[in-house]
């Protein structure tokens, strides 16, 4: 008998999958992820043909009508409602937007979820829809994320809930959520690597043409897109300048003197415009920099590390673990398809 690779993984069933929309549901919350998931199936029955299919995917409306009009007006029309739904459920993922508010006022809606809630081996939710979880209580000691927009206010409304703004998606339990719109795709990408295997995950990635597969940890944009706007132009200019030159020496005295500030008061302003000190912006873009690299390239630790400006592979380490909470060489064997090789230490 063939053998299958370590890195796949045989399904126990077939497990179902299911989105609930609501009217006014941000389009991408459910087309993204729910593309992910029909895609890992076709990519596995490719593979085993003779196997049933691992994933059944459902859209359920969260009203009493199965047409669910979205965000932008397009119609999407559900398989089933709250009422009509039969058989076990696997994963049941809560899609975000606008409709989102005032399902969380909606009796019917939030004791559906918590009758079900007991019941699904995955219980998540996309961008703002873990407002609707936080308003069942499923978020009540947990870790969680929103959009980051929406972080503070979901912060504010469910106390009992640790919420964290940076990270893309978060695993507490059985409970996942993620960040806006696209960072559903992650969360489904990152599901379907559990059922399934880093092999089918990556080829869906590949497929769909997305960013590989980003960890959880990162965060949900870009330093330079985090920071807030700067109206000091020797702020800004600097920040573009930094992001240029990795290797060159960014300590804080020297980035004071590109500005015309002595190192005190360029310290002082720079945390006041962008909300960040100095030392811990170098280090966000060195690692994001880090991170590119590992995903994108077949580059030897060290070399990445001396490229990116850390000096050494042991500041790499470092940094890169407390910023994304995971080593370099497991974010690489984990996102990328590098060498074995290139992956030690």
């Amino acid at each position: 008998m063939k053998r299958r690779p370590t890195s796949e993984r045989t399904p126990q069933g077939t497990k179902t999958i299911v989105f609930l929309a609501l009217p006014g549901s941000q389009i991408l919350d459910i087309t993204g992820p729910y593309q992910v998931f029909v895609r890992a199936a076709e990519i596995y029955q490719c593979m085993h043909p003779k196997e049933k299919s691992p994933y059944k995917v459902l859209l359920t409306s969260a009203t009493r009508s199965k047409s669910i009009v979205s965000n932008c007006g397009l119609n999407l029309t559900a398989s089933d409602t709250l009422g009509t739904i039969r058989g076990p459920v696997h994963t049941l993922l809560v899609a975000g937007g606008t409709g989102v508010e005032k399902a969380t006022h909606d009796k019917e809606v939030v004791a559906w979820l918590r009758k079900m809630s007991p019941r699904v081996v995955r219980l998540g939710s996309i961008c703002t829809g873990a407002f609707l979880l936080a308003s069942a209580g499923l978020l009540d000691g947990k870790r969680a994320v929103t959009h980051w927009k929406w972080v503070e206010e979901l912060a504010c409304r469910s106390k009992k809930t640790t919420v964290d703004p940076e990270p893309i998606f978060i695993r507490d339990g059985n409970i996942y959520t993620s960040a806006g719109v696209l960072a559903g795709m992650d969360l489904a990408l990152a599901l379907v690597e559990e059922d399934l295997g880093s092999q089918i995950a990556l080829q869906v990635a590949r497929e769909l043409v997305m960013y590989l597969r980003r960890a959880g940890g990162q965060s949900q944009f870009s330093t330079a897109l985090a920071l807030q706007a700067s109206d000091r132009r020797q702020i800004e200019e600097l920040r573009l300048w930094a992001v240029d030159h990795l290797t060159a020496d960014l300590r804080v005295e020297n980035l004071a003197v590109k500005t015309g500030m002595s190192p005190r008061n360029f310290a002082r302003i720079f945390l006041k415009d962008t909300g960040i000190t100095p030392a811990r912006f170098v280090e966000k873009i060195r690692v994001e920099a880090a991170r590119r690299r590992l995903e994108e390239s077949k580059d030897a630790l060290d070399k990445i590390a001396s490229d990116c400006g850390f000096g050494s592979l042991q500041a790499l380490r470092r940094s890169f673990t407390r910023g994304l909470r995971i080593a370099p060489s497991e974010y690489r064997k984990r996102f990328s398809d590098a060498p074995d090789s290139l992956q030690s230490n």
